[in-house]
């Protein structure tokens, strides 16, 4: 399904990026791993993919944070391995909070990763995937940027923010054939959900479990694919009907 595509992936050492790096390598594709701080991890993964899936798989350190260091990270892989089809924004974190006692520095990390790592990355893909005519764009939200919860005032504006940036990015770029959609997980079992308070949430989730990383990584698979050619600025919840 993605035979010959190159996909990068941030924050892919582990959870739902792992996952995502896995499923696209299963069918095919090349797999770059972008992180930071987990390289030995991440090797570890590139190995697995290479020796399991027969693909090439690549590890680049790099702070999504910083623009610098994402754009000479698109160009050591582009003079390294070829052209990028496929980005997967992936990489984020939390800071958990109530907006009484929430720090000005928590505020700003998750503001920094989610939102401005996730504009960082397109707009150091973007002039290939217009030279080439060609790109899928794929951008981790959450169900919490779209209802907001309690204690992630920084969270959810982040990955709202990610919401509005799809589909922004999503109409400039159709004209050239690139595809810009969002994925919206619900409480997927993760070591960032690890901690929450796990049956309350089920009461709110009508299919009464948790997500696994492999149902978000079938549906990103299907928006990297040929399948979801005239799919664009759609935002798609995993969350087994939660955000109903």
């Amino acid at each position: 399904m993605l035979k010959d595509k190159t996909a990068v992936i941030t924050g892919a050492s582990r959870g739902i990026g792992a996952a995502i790096a896995e499923k696209m390598a299963q069918n095919g594709a090349n797999i770059v791993i972008l992180d930071i701080g987990n390289e030995d991890q991440a090797t570890l993964l590139a190995n697995k993919l290479e020796s399991e899936y027969g693909v090439k798989s690549a590890v680049y350190m790099c702070n999504v944070t910083d623009f610098e260091q994402c754009k000479a990270a698109v160009t050591a892989i582009t003079n390294d391995i070829g052209k990028i089809d496929i980005l997967v924004n992936n990489a984020g974190i939390t800071r958990d909070n109530l907006v009484l006692t929430m720090s000005e520095s928590e505020f700003d990390a998750v503001m920094d990763t989610n939102l401005k790592g996730t504009f960082n990355m397109i707009k150091a893909c973007s002039r290939g995937f217009l030279r080439q005519k060609s790109g899928k764009i794929i951008n981790l939200s959450s169900i919490s940027g779209i209802i907001g919860l309690p204690g992630q005032a920084n969270y959810s504006a982040s990955k709202a923010g990610v919401i509005g940036l799809t589909k922004a990015v999503a109409k400039e770029l159709a004209g050239k054939n690139v595809c810009c959609n969002a994925i919206a997980p619900g409480f997927i079992q993760t070591d960032m959900t690890k901690n929450l308070p796990t049956d309350e949430y089920l009461k709110s989730i009508p299919m009464k479990r948790l997500g696994q990383t492999q149902d978000v990584a079938n549906l990103a698979l299907f928006l990297a694919s040929e399948l979801s050619d005239y799919i664009t600025g759609e935002v798609i919840r995993v969350d087994g009907g939660l955000a109903m």
